[in-house]
């Protein structure tokens, strides 16, 4: 059990490091294009996104849930050679889901760019979409897979070739497309991003085959597994088909429901990418933080359900939950103290730093549903994770579309706030039903607002006034997080003594 964990905190720390220092320089280039290219070209590559992200949604079809299950399992149980037959089956259906995706978003092009993106761009980004689904659904798979093994770096080493050839690419097609349009933008950022999905594929093809062999099952050549692939897939992929369109559709249709509060198509792809595409992005950066360690939670929990061991899942979580509240509260109190600063200093905008506030309190709901989502998945109830998923969409969709008209932009922020706090009701009750873990109010939410409470009155005292509003933004915001820290291990340790 201690080897195993201490496996389990190095592949996150690997995993986590990676993503933390490539989604940082992702954010930084992302706030410099959307400061260069402006907030409507924003919000157009962010309908353009949408699409691009339901038919990744078609082309995966839950296959990389089915190999983190399957592969987890039959390797608990030392059955390895089923194992790779069934990556292998896997990675097969994924090449053919991916080309009939393609197909798809080619069929339907027309449709798309005059019905989802306004006319504003060509059918030619979907056609650059269509070359990459097949290697972005290979690619999926092959991961899940170094995953489920725990070989989290062989993953990290295809992220930060994949976010170099992404940044190179882009860089060289914006220079030459940047004064070219709102529709040469969308297509210099899909194509950089299809050539490095494709640069990505083939560098973790080559390390599964190397991994394939070191352990010594390169004979594996049939496939295998085929019904427990579907069992675990099929229903997966069909309420994601669901719920991903689902969410393509709320994201397609704010712009049309904003244009009817009153105001110019051009001033509510303007706000919807500001939403999207500045706001959001840096609210759910510190994610980061935690999502390499919840995807590993997967695998793990599903060894625990193979080995039957109740015990584990219950002190596991529990410690999870711990945590990710304490990072969860010091990450809402940031932005809620220091949101306009923060607005100035990324976007040079005091209307971003509003909404930075603003979506405070739907931080917490979302970091926390995420982690349960994953544990749900570990304990193979993906299709209670799926229907949770769909139930909200469509109850959010139908806030957005009746809301919009009247409320505007505060329609939208509505929306996403009922989102998140019935997506997190519903998935802890579900998570309470199938593993009897009971909320700890005292761990999860006082002793972290406690710590927040601390850390805030001290910064206020000990306020840094430095040279320039970025430098001084980042020493008070350390110095927050150092108080909290501080705070949190100190909170505990006086509890433990007196329990």
């Amino acid at each position: 059990m201690r080897q195993k964990s201490k496996l389990f905190l190095i592949n996150g720390a690997i995993l986590t490091s990676t993503s933390l220092l490539m989604k940082f320089a992702a954010l930084i280039f992302n706030i410099y294009i959307s400061n260069q290219i402006g907030s409507e070209a924003v919000g157009v590559f962010s309908l353009v996104m949408a699409v691009y992200l339901f038919f990744i949604t078609v082309a995966t079809s839950g296959l990389n849930i089915a190999v983190t299950v399957i592969v987890s399992e039959k390797f608990a149980l030392n059955k390895n050679k089923q194992a790779i037959k069934a990556i292998r089956t896997c990675i097969f259906f994924s090449l053919l889901l991916g080309i009939t995706a393609g197909g798809l978003i080619l069929f339907f092009s027309d449709f798309i760019t005059n019905k989802c993106l306004h006319n504003m761009v060509s059918s030619k980004p979907l056609f650059y979409i269509a070359i990459g689904l097949p290697f972005i659904a290979m690619s999926s798979c092959i991961s899940s897979y170094f995953t489920t093994v725990r070989k989290a770096y062989k993953n990290a080493i295809t992220q930060v070739f994949e976010f170099t050839i992404k940044m190179i690419a882009t860089i060289i097609l914006l220079k030459i497309n940047i004064a070219n349009g709102v529709e040469a933008v969308c297509i210099s950022l899909i194509l950089a991003d299809v050539i490095a999905e494709v640069c990505s594929f083939t560098l973790i093809f080559i390390l599964y085959i190397i991994d394939i062999r070191l352990k010594k099952l390169e004979d594996v050549r049939s496939f295998g597994q085929r019904f427990n692939i579907l069992k675990i897939a099929f229903p997966v992929a069909v309420t994601s088909y669901i719920r991903s369109g689902l969410s393509t559709l709320k994201q397609l249709i704010i712009p049309t429901q904003l244009e009817k509060s009153g105001i110019s198509c051009s001033r509510a792809l303007s706000q919807y990418g500001m939403i999207n595409g500045m706001v959001l992005p840096v609210i759910t950066f510190p994610t980061v933080l935690t999502d390499s360690y919840s995807m590993l939670l997967i695998p793990e929990f599903s060894t625990y359900v193979a080995q039957k061991n109740y015990k584990a899942i219950n002190y596991v979580a529990n410690k999870i939950f711990k945590i990710t509240c304490a990072f969860s509260m010091c990450v809402c109190s940031i932005f809620f103290i220091f949101s306009n600063d923060l607005g100035l200093a990324i976007y040079n905008n005091i209307e971003t730093g509003y909404f930075f506030k603003v979506f405070t309190p739907f931080i917490f709901f979302m970091y926390m549903d995420h982690i349960i989502d994953c544990i749900l998945k570990g304990l193979n109830k993906q299709f209670g994770v799926m229907c949770c998923n769909i139930l909200d969409l469509s109850i959010t969709t139908c806030f957005i579309y009746f809301l919009l008209p009247v409320l505007g932009i505060k329609g939208y922020v509505l929306s996403i706030f009922f989102s998140e706090v019935l997506n997190f009701s519903i998935s802890l009750f579900q998570l309470y039903k199938y593993s009897k873990i009971m909320p700890n109010l005292i761990d999860w939410i006082i002793v972290p607002l406690i710590c927040s409470l601390i850390a805030y009155f001290i910064t206020n005292i000990f306020h840094f006034n430095l040279i320039t509003l970025t430098i001084n933004l980042i020493f008070n915001v350390l110095f927050f997080v150092l108080i909290y820290i501080i705070s949190f291990f100190i909170i505990n340790l006086l509890r433990q003594k007196n329990s």
